[in-house]
């Protein structure tokens, strides 16, 4: 049998979601927060565009038709990181991540064969991690969605480490996605805080899992970087010289560029020769098919530029579905 075409990063919008957070005044600052980092130019172009989008977004025959158009057989739906809300309260926090795993279950649900699916996590709140996860793998859902970070907290909180064995034991997949970038209004022109930002704030939750050990501790855990990683990958020398030099940036057993061949990363990084260079430093089995579907800074033909990069035919089927449909189909 012909292995799959999968794509690992695609999106869902959840209007229920959407609903629960109205109103609240958490919302509301953090809209205000998310208008200052972005500027009033990419708000100007950001509303239409989802508008454009949401029947790609919301409804399972358009999608398919989606799917099909670009030659995808599966794809891994997550919810958009919009619907993070990592403002929101214990029982507001409660809430979205119920109704967002059983929404983005009941979407998936619409068409099993072709779409498998990712809850989310309250990484503002680490004691419902893991009380999120194993509600996210009851409804069905292959694992879970997060940010880069949480207010006042980065991926190498010791207070996260509950979640990280429970999705080390359970093989859930982590899916690692930034929304936002705490750059702020440095990057508020020219669509910087998507363009530099959401690489830049890869490539810092990357670090924090490495250089804190986290990726010792849970050498089975299943994480998938968008974006490529950001820009850790292709600049990992760097972190290689200073975990020799410095001692302060010793919290990791093994050279940071060792643990690259541990994590999974999409192949989204808008640049064959990038693409190639990521093959090279994690390995042709740690790259997987992503589109960023639908939105506009995803690609409309993931297997054309997954074709540009001139890979061997082996390394071109792993990252085609191979590599996915492992993760994703076996037990």
């Amino acid at each position: 049998m012909t292995t799959p075409t999968v794509d690992v990063h695609a999106h869902v919008l959840l209007p229920e979601v959407d609903a629960l957070v109205a109103g609240l005044p958490g919302r509301t600052a953090a809209r205000e927060l998310d208008a200052r980092r972005n500027g009033p130019a990419a708000l100007a172009v950001n509303g239409p565009m989802v508008r454009e989008r949401v029947p790609r977004l919301t409804d399972v025959a358009v999608r398919l038709a989606a799917m099909d158009a670009q030659g995808v057989d599966v794809q891994l739906v997550s919810p958009s990181p919009s619907h993070y809300h990592y403002w929101a309260d214990q029982e507001t926090a409660e809430k979205v991540y119920r109704l967002a795993n059983e929404a983005t279950a009941a979407h998936c649900s619409a068409a099993p064969e072709r779409l498998r699916g990712l809850g989310l996590v309250p990484l503002q709140h680490p004691e419902q991690a893991v009380l999120a996860l194993d509600h996210a793998l009851e409804q069905g859902l292959t694992g879970v969605e997060i940010s880069t970070h949480a207010p006042g907290r980065e991926l190498s909180d010791p207070a996260y480490e509950r979640f990280w064995s429970r999705a080390e034991d359970t093989g859930a997949l982590v899916f690692l996605h930034p929304f936002g970038c705490t750059l702020d209004e440095r990057l508020d022109q020219w669509y910087l805080s998507n363009t530099v930002g959401q690489p830049a704030e890869n490539a810092v939750a990357l670090s924090h899992l490495i250089f804190s050990g986290v990726l010792d501790r849970h050498p089975g855990l299943r994480v998938i970087a968008a974006h490529g990683g950001g820009y850790l990958p292709t600049h990992i020398g760097r972190s290689d010289h200073a975990w020799r030099v410095r001692p302060d940036a010793q919290g990791c057993a093994h050279p940071p560029s060792s643990y690259l061949k541990r994590l999974y990363f999409d192949s989204l990084v808008h640049d064959p020769h990038v693409l190639r260079e990521l093959v090279r430093v994690a390995g042709a089995d740690r790259i997987l098919l992503g589109s960023d579907f639908p939105f506009d800074m995803g690609t409309e033909d993931p297997l054309a530029d997954l074709r540009a990069a001139g890979l061997s035919d082996t390394d071109l089927e792993a990252v085609r579905g191979g590599n996915a449909s492992a993760l994703l189909f076996t037990e």
